[in-house]
């Protein structure tokens, strides 16, 4: 490869969502009314279902949106727009064809009329 040709993204869903949430910051929450430290949780927890479930849920036919949308106004504020992995509290422990389990309850993406917004870190881009 010479110097001049940039590197292309990987083709894996779950190393794109990786490389996604690498790229923002632990220390800024990306969102408004989503604090510095629920943020910090939140990414964290986000980067421990990609490298624990993220080709599973790629498999299952989980998108994107359905996983880390945000309202493409108000972010998180609006949890009627957001993703399992941003609506949901606490580390992954499966995931299904219709739901994420949480240690103490599930985030479906099968609810009637759901609609889905941009990622969180399509949301920060925009935002910033």
């Amino acid at each position: 490869m010479s110097f001049n040709q940039a590197v292309a993204p990987p083709r894996n869903p779950a190393a794109r969502w990786h490389l996604a949430f690498e790229s923002l910051s632990p220390h800024a929450s990306p969102c408004r009314y989503l604090t510095p430290t629920r943020w910090a949780a939140m990414r964290e927890n986000c980067l421990d279902f990609i490298d624990r479930f993220g080709g599973q849920a790629h498999d299952l036919g989980w998108t994107a949106a359905q996983l880390f949308g945000v309202h493409p106004d108000h972010g998180t504020l609006r949890v009627d727009y957001c993703g399992a992995l941003v609506v949901g509290i606490g580390t992954v422990r499966g995931v299904e064809t219709e739901r994420v389990l949480f240690t103490r309850t599930s985030a479906y993406r099968n609810r009637p009329g759901q609609e889905w917004g941009p990622t969180i870190w399509e949301f920060a881009a925009k935002a910033g």
